[in-house]
């Protein structure tokens, strides 16, 4: 049993960009954020990226368990560098996602990774929240409330993380605690990487758009961003949550486009989910600090400051770390646990 009083956690993210895992140490009481600790990364290589591509969209009892050991793999090799830790919390890879239908599926066991690294670990947090009623995304929303209240911000703020899908969180951070009604308002807004990385696996090869030097060369077809955002999902109001590989048409609809048009495109569909996502949030937020691996793209930032009606920046402008937030997160909610 853990004590009262701060913990000393470890958090693992993989998300659905598929690049890789991160972890990071947060000093925690499960309420407050008292201090940050180290960080790590652990990049797949193109044959662990392909093996767990081939388990999306599948379910438990499926052809995962290639996918599995890869995940599993990943994460003790990683993990297994951090010393003095109290507690782990370990997200898992998601390969499927429908919660008002099968549920949710993360790949990995904690349990296994308990026994391989010797310490507690929290973990199925997303099919445990689907159980309880909830959308099972997204799961950072009670951390941002707390680096909000880290920084010191007093009035309401937004955090965006652009991963493989876009996620919101409006937070008001005038509350005491983040349960309480009014304190928060968080919900997926739309594709955000996933389309983009996609794209450049298929016509390059690579990853992902580097520093946004492929779309910035193209022009945003308009047509195909307008019959983007009819799709009923963008009427629909919070709590609301999307799987990587729900929008398929997108991809479709930029299939004959150049690279550099397809991607410019890509951008302002994500951008432009978000803009519809802030139009259901109480209110404009003070600023939108943006996370994720979309931070680092050029082109996504700048139409986000034109599409939105306030300052957006990285959260690296409050002195977080982008790169390691949803890591911090699982921390955080793991010692919450």
């Amino acid at each position: 049993m853990l004590g009262k009083g701060p913990v000393r956690a470890l958090g693992a993210m993989s998300g659905t960009s598929m690049d890789g895992v991160d972890a990071a140490v947060l000093v925690t009481d499960g309420e407050a954020v008292f201090d940050f600790g180290p960080v790590e990364y652990r990049a797949y290589s193109k044959a662990e990226r392909a093996a767990i591509r081939a388990a999306l969209g599948q379910w438990p009892g499926g052809r995962v368990a290639q996918a599995a050991d890869v995940v599993e793999t990943a994460h003790t090799e990683l993990l297994s560098g951090f010393a003095d830790i109290d507690l782990i919390g370990f997200h898992g890879q998601t390969v499927a996602h429908e919660p008002q239908g099968r549920g949710t599926h993360q790949l990995g066991d904690g349990a296994a990774l308990a026994a391989a690294l010797g310490r507690p670990v929290v973990w199925d947090f997303r099919t445990t929240d689907v159980k309880l009623g909830g959308q099972g995304a997204p799961l950072a929303p009670f951390y941002h409330f707390a680096c909000a209240k880290w920084l010191g911000a007093e009035a309401p703020v937004a955090f965006l993380n652009l991963g493989g899908v876009g996620n919101l969180t409006w937070v008001a951070p005038n509350f005491m605690r983040p349960e309480e009604d009014g304190a928060l308002l968080a919900f997926d807004t739309g594709p955000a990487n996933g389309p983009i990385d996609d794209l450049m696996e298929a016509r390059f090869g690579q990853r992902y758009d580097v520093d946004g030097e492929v779309a910035a060369k193209g022009a945003v077809d308009d047509a195909i961003v307008a019959r983007f955002l009819e799709d009923g999902y963008f009427l629909r109001m919070p709590p609301k949550s999307l799987d990587r590989n729900d929008f398929p048409g997108l991809t479709e609809a930029v299939a004959q486009l150049p690279a550099a048009d397809a991607a410019a495109t890509l951008c302002a569909c994500a951008v432009q989910a978000v803009a519809r996502g802030l139009e259901q949030c109480p209110g404009v937020p003070e600023r939108v600090l943006v996370t994720g691996g979309g931070r680092k793209n050029p082109v996504m930032m700048g139409m986000l400051a034109k599409a939105l009606p306030c300052p957006v920046g990285p959260v690296e402008q409050v002195g977080l770390n982008g790169d390691m937030l949803e890591a911090q997160a699982f921390a955080y909610l793991a010692v919450r646990v």
